[in-house]
């Protein structure tokens, strides 16, 4: 199968969108950046631009929510669109689902996050755990843990995150439909006309 195209984005849910691909026969290369990006605006910009210039005029679009301030202008600048949704959790759950859970104080937590967790937040609240407890519990009420079909087990390392973050532990196993709906709907508003 010849390739028609890159998605460029986020690797929270590489393991999901390389299914898809696959499952559906679109064609498309993937180029995934660290999830833990996120943490760290400068880095997320910088690594995206350099994503998106190694990857021009190839890139089908950008599998990213508005995960930076200057994400419009980013992917603008490129000349390239992003599936739409506000971050990967509602793009992945849909919106009513996120937004149910988001008022219910939930903080999301998908596999890949919980399996580099001490990474990831080390570089933004390192020293006393008791800090990193306090800013969850007073912005959050639950952690929720969310299985897809691609998922392994990482019951432990959510379990992990539970206690460092002081949040009970909830879990949701979701299916493929909704980021199926959305990368499909991303490659037809593609401003590629050959996928």
């Amino acid at each position: 199968m010849s390739q028609r195209g890159t998605i460029v984005g986020c690797g929270i849910l590489q393991k999901e969108i390389r299914f898809l691909i696959s499952k559906n026969g679109w064609g498309l290369a993937t180029a995934f950046l660290p999830s833990g990006l996120h943490v760290d605006f400068e880095k997320l910009q910088s690594g995206l631009e350099k994503s998106l210039a190694a990857h021009g005029g190839q890139t089908a679009f950008v599998f990213y929510g508005a995960c930076h301030p200057r994400m419009d202008h980013i992917l603008k600048q490129a000349d390239v669109v992003r599936t739409p949704g506000q971050n990967c959790v509602e793009i992945y759950l849909g919106q009513e689902i996120f937004s149910r859970e988001l008022e219910q104080g939930a903080f999301f937590l998908f596999e890949d996050w919980a399996l580099h967790w001490r990474e990831i937040i080390g570089e933004v609240m390192p020293g006393n755990p008791e800090i990193m407890r306090s800013i969850f519990r007073g912005a959050h009420k639950y952690l929720l843990a969310i299985r897809s079909p691609c998922s392994g087990d990482f019951s432990a390392e959510a379990a992990a995150v539970s206690e460092m973050t002081g949040l009970e532990l909830r879990w949701l196993d979701a299916g493929l439909e909704n980021l199926e709906a959305c990368l499909s709907a991303s490659i037809k508003n593609s401003r590629k006309p050959d996928l």
